[in-house]
């Protein structure tokens, strides 16, 4: 995934800077980095890997390092970035954050009408922050190279740069499926994707990005050079699984949105008939709990933390590169309470169920430790189609994702013509699949939330929103 976090100030801002980019940890496990522009030093930078070590620990030192009154950072999941650019549009720094589908052909495109060149990575990959950098430079303006870039990209781009003269422009992508939001505090102006983070260093709300929208930011100012677009896509996963509890988007809150979207859940199972004899709701552990928080409030049944995960040295159970390690970590992070599990029937929330096998592992172990019944519930609907747009799940083909696959298991590729079916656990191929894969993750009973009630959890108009991997339509 990856986030970004910048300030221009009338003071030092390396370590606020240094928090805002901390507080987008969550985001991204492999590259971290930072730039910042001082009169006499110019743009200094420093790029980090943070699959074993957090951003905190590889950055604590940064302030005897690097120091300036603007300054940009990052966490990012593939490229290492901010890169450092000199081109006719003067020097700078720039993060990226999305996914570029077509960098093959931009590339192409690029060499044969320029005869330029890029930096090559491994295998000859080019970074996708350099490939944008090059589209930009392009142009006679930050503001023309942006746009252009942003129409030629099959995928999604937003942008922010530090300039030489200490002023920082930022572009939320052409169709906002990521959000940006500007802070503004005493004699300073923050940009940034959580919206939590700024506030934390004093600064207040001024304004959200439109699709599209360029601004120039200053100590004092946030000028405006082009105006949002009409048409927005903004991920809906950004509310159901990794946006940070405490921020907000479009004016909905996470966590808010999270509980509500529970409560609809149980509402939904009560309709149904399907609400079983349980003796607690439960979270799994962290973005799934509050979910499950909305769902126990709704159906009065109480809720508990049967397990507890140990975090002081393994916050995040997908640090390792390997899967198999990755498996390791996360089952010696559950940590059990006997008396909550020791023959109990309960029922999980997740937030979203992809390929499963985390989960399968947590359900094995209620069971011995004594379980009586495990029942589950997705707070989304079946994903059925890899992102395309952003990172998330971008790795993962479809035939990895639990759905596609046991959809093929139970009719073959012909099924995947009634993928709309399979969605919906009124018809007789959804029940299939939730009974399938039930049976398989040894789940005593499996619902997911339909898109109907995540989109009225959201609570904004639909056609804002993009739903792709559950629906397939853009």
């Amino acid at each position: 995934m990856g986030g970004f976090f910048g300030m221009t100030a009338r003071r030092d801002c390396v370590l606020d800077v240094f928090f805002g980019v901390d507080y987008h940890s969550h985001l991204g496990t492999r590259r971290a980095g930072m730039a910042a522009f001082d009169p006499e030093l110019g743009i200094q930078r420093e790029i980090h890997s943070i699959e074993n070590s957090p951003f905190r620990t590889k950055f604590a030192n940064i302030c005897d390092t690097m120091k300036g009154c603007s300054a940009i950072g990052c966490i990012s999941d593939y490229d290492p970035q901010p890169l450092l650019i000199r081109s006719s549009l003067g020097t700078y720094a720039i993060c990226v954050t999305g996914v570029v589908n077509n960098s093959d052909e931009l590339i192409e495109a690029f060499l044969k009408d320029t005869g330029g060149q890029f930096s090559a990575m491994t295998g000859g990959a080019v970074n996708g922050t350099e490939l944008v950098a090059s589209l930009i430079n392009r142009r006679s303006s930050f503001e023309e190279g942006i746009r252009s870039a942003q129409e030629s990209i099959d995928g999604t781009a937003s942008i922010l740069i530090l300039r030489d003269d200490g002023s920082i422009i930022a572009a939320r992508d052409r169709l906002g499926r990521l959000p940006v939001q500007i802070g503004r505090g005493d004699g300073c102006f923050c940009v940034t994707f959580e919206s939590f983070a700024h506030r934390k260093l004093g600064c207040v709300d001024y304004a959200e990005l439109g699709p599209g929208e360029i601004v120039e930011l200053s100590p004092d100012e946030m000028k405006v050079l082009r105006e949002p677009g009409d048409e927005m896509r903004i991920c809906s996963f950004l509310w159901s699984y990794y946006g940070y509890p405490n921020s907000s988007y479009e004016g909905v809150n996470v966590e808010v949105m999270r509980t509500r979207n529970g409560s609809i859940m149980a509402d939904n199972d009560k309709e149904a008939g399907m609400t079983p004899d349980i003796d607690y709701v439960c979270g799994v552990p962290d973005s799934g709990t509050p979910h499950a928080i909305g769902y126990a409030n709704e159906s009065h049944i109480p809720f508990a933390r049967p397990y507890i995960k140990y975090t002081p040295t393994w916050s995040r159970s997908f640090m390792p590169p390997a899967q198999a390690e990755r498996d390791r970590i996360a089952k010696m992070k559950q940590i059990p309470v006997p008396e909550l599990i020791k023959n109990k029937s309960l029922m999980f929330v997740d937030d979203s169920i992809v390929r499963g096998t985390q989960l399968k592992e947590t359900v094995d172990f209620l069971n011995q430790n004594g379980a009586r019944a495990v029942h589950m519930r997705s707070a989304c609907p079946p994903i059925m189609y890899g992102c395309k747009y952003l990172n998330f799940s971008r790795a993962t083909s479809d035939m990895d994702l639990i759905a596609r696959r046991v959809i093929c298991e139970l009719e073959g590729t012909e099924g995947l013509d009634h993928i709309d079916e399979y969605a919906d656990g009124s018809t007789e191929r959804g029940r299939k699949l939730r009974q399938a894969i039930a049976e398989k993750f040894h789940f005593d009973s499996l619902e997911f939330q339909s898109i109907e009630g995540i989109i009225k959890a959201i609570g904004i108009d639909p056609c804002k929103l993009c739903t792709y991997c559950w629906t397939g339509r853009e």
